[in-house]
């Protein structure tokens, strides 16, 4: 049977995102995708020009993933400055034990699209996480911050010969991403220290496993909704 435009969409995504977490970025290609799918190269890229739009609709679910753990952590009481250090913390240490998480991330932070749509949605969140320390603030502002945070967050899993310890990296970088926040001294090192006596190894695993079952549901339920959608069309 053809399949509908709507649902080799989704189908595209769904297989795309088995292979970004079972294989890596670096090794999934669309003639990949179009093989395990039945399709040729060309549907693939009928509907996302590169990988990197592929890759886009992930970082797009990270987004939704992130807003959720955010809001988890501090409905258990966790302050949102360190919410935001514990999700840092969470994928360098993710990046320095998985492959396929670095690949991940790495190519995030390489794509300008995803790079983009993160500094949007950070921007959002550092508004209402922020909103005291950064009164007054305009949108240029929180802009020119989180190119500088990006940055910052990209420096605690970027590659590098140097020895430097990995809570020292991240450490640095949630120091110097509060302080852009106008944090206070005293507060930042409260929250950074509260993060680094947590279990990052086990965070980090659970956190990532998490953010894996959440993106593969969320496609299911997409395709999902795609297939009802044309069903009833046809009825």
């Amino acid at each position: 049977m053809a399949r509908a435009g709507t649902t080799t969409k989704y189908e595209i995504i769904q297989a795309a995102s088995e292979f970004f977490f079972t294989e890596g970025i670096s090794n999934t290609s669309p003639r990949m995708i179009a093989e395990k799918l039945g399709l040729s190269t060309g549907n693939i890229t009928y509907y996302f020009k590169s990988k990197e739009h592929l890759l886009l609709t992930v970082v797009e679910e990270l987004c939704s993933f992130q807003w959720r753990m955010l809001e988890a952590e501090i409905d258990k009481g966790i302050g949102s400055a360190a919410s935001v250090c514990l999700e840092t913390m969470t994928v360098a240490v993710a990046c320095a034990e998985s492959r396929i998480a670095r690949d991940f991330f790495i190519a995030t932070f390489q794509s300008e699209l995803c790079r983009n749509h993160l500094r949007q949605d950070h921007v959002d969140r550092a508004k209402k996480i922020f909103a005291a320390e950064c009164s007054g603030w305009t949108d240029e502002q929180f802009h020119q911050a989180e190119l500088l945070i990006m940055g910052l967050q990209y420096s605690a899993i970027a590659p590098t010969d140097a020895n430097i310890p990995l809570k020292m990296r991240i450490s640095g970088a949630l120091n110097q991403i509060l302080s852009i926040y106008n944090v206070d001294a005293e507060t930042r090192q409260k929250e950074i220290q509260k993060i680094l006596d947590k279990d990052c190894r086990n965070i980090s695993k659970r956190v990532m496993a998490a953010f894996t079952d959440f993106v593969q549901k969320k496609n299911a339920e997409m395709l999902h909704e795609a297939q009802d959608v044309l069903s009833k069309k046809d009825a």
